[in-house]
């Protein structure tokens, strides 16, 4: 099979497991119990790690804070700005193509007195920052906007983002999660205030992530979720997971930007041979700033869900992973304005660093006889064609 699920989750680094491997085997003390040399040894392995996802991001090691992954960042930095600022205001400013994680936490909150602007996006997927001016207003305390689209690929302007939160005095929040490892990003430059990331996006292991809150500059006050120990200084209760830690440490540093290109070369090369050889396709966001392994393309009148039935040896996916099996169109082209069966004609391929020019010309080739299968079978397909659908 050809895996092109990657936005979903990637292949664990053969590396990052060897990194690992003590820490699951040898070396498993507790990190808190630092009387002794094994705790002491893994306490010395997570500030490692930390200082690793620091450099990366051109940050404090005492700014990063490790936990369970994106979803944890994301609960713990909405619901806990709204605990904090509500002196201030409840406003909160996200956008209607965010991560399903965020808007279930926005839509939670307004159950209890927040006020949420969903800023609305264009036909491409961009949000205009006229009107992310025009939304902030003087009770706003957050704004949740992501670094890259986790369907569309659509690489968001971060530092403009920023500039216009920081004049108007509001937080700004950021899932970073799809950019890490695949583009720079450097904290000293880009006035972000917290940031998420999970490290099974970039070949790291599943279940753990890190959030990056500013205590430089402009302090953030923001309190834990979890309560119990004193790990992460109180920040974030719980035993550490010291070899995945370990693992989201060494996938950050073997990220690089020569992999990044490797993938933007097969992605192009992807798209120019599907362009090539299918009709009847558009692929969103084309002409934009996009991560350099996302692919959305949309396949006129040719159900996803079928194509995927006969490509068995393609690993693709209909949306995100979050909301796979959800009888709802993706409310990210929904918000772009495609009509509903285009939404269900679209498949997301996402590319890695592991994957090959073969394998980018197989997945092509097998795409291309499976939507021409649908398409023989296709009743829309065929009133399309003929002109009786636009």
């Amino acid at each position: 099979m050809i895996y092109l699920d990657n936005n979903a989750t990637t292949a664990l680094d053969p590396e990052v497991l060897e990194a690992m491997m003590p820490y699951m085997t040898s070396v498993y003390g507790n990190a808190s119990s630092t009387q002794h040399a094994m705790g002491r040894e893994a306490a010395e392995a997570i500030e490692n790690a930390r200082t690793a996802v620091a450099e990366s991001l051109g940050c404090m090691p005492g700014e990063i804070f490790f936990n369970s992954g994106a979803t944890e960042g994301i609960n713990t930095t909405i619901k806990g700005i709204y605990a904090n600022y509500q002196s201030k205001g409840r406003h909160i400013i996200t956008t209607q193509t965010e991560h399903q994680a965020v808007l279930s936490v926005c839509y939670e909150l307004e159950k209890l007195g927040a006020e949420v602007t969903y800023l609305p996006v264009n036909s491409q997927g961009e949000i205009s920052l006229d009107e992310l001016k025009q939304a902030i207003r003087p009770d706003t305390i957050l704004v949740c906007i992501m670094a890259a689209n986790n369907e569309t690929g659509l690489i968001y302007p971060l530092s403009a983002i920023a500039e216009v939160v920081q004049e108007a005095g509001s937080l700004f929040f950021c899932d970073a999660t799809q950019l890490i490892g695949k583009q720079d990003l450097d904290l000293q430059e880009i006035p972000i205030d917290i940031l998420c990331m999970s490290a099974h996006k970039i070949h790291g292991p599943k279940g753990v992530g890190a959030l990056f809150v500013r205590r430089k500059s402009r302090p953030v006050q923001i309190r834990g979720l979890i309560d119990g120990g004193q790990q992460e200084g109180g920040f974030r209760a719980g035993t550490y997971n010291v070899a995945g830690i370990v693992g989201l440490g060494a996938a950050i540093k073997l990220s690089s930007l020569e992999d990044s290109q490797r993938m933007l070369t097969n992605r192009l090369a992807f798209e120019k041979a599907i362009k090539e050889h299918i009709s009847d396709i558009t692929i969103n966001c084309e002409d934009l700033s996009r991560l350099p392994g996302t692919v959305n393309v949309t396949f006129k009148y040719t159900r996803a869900s079928e194509i995927m039935v006969h490509t068995p040896d393609l690993a693709l996916s209909t949306g995100s992973a979050c909301v796979t099996g959800s009888r709802d169109p993706s409310h990210v082209l929904k918000a772009m304005g495609l009509e509903d069966e285009d939404c269900f004609s679209t498949l997301r391929v996402s590319l890695s660093k592991f994957t090959t020019d073969v394998e980018i010309k197989q997945a092509a080739e097998l795409l291309k006889e499976g939507v021409e299968q649908v398409r023989k079978e296709s009743p829309l397909y065929k009133m399309y064609k003929e002109g009786l659908l636009d």
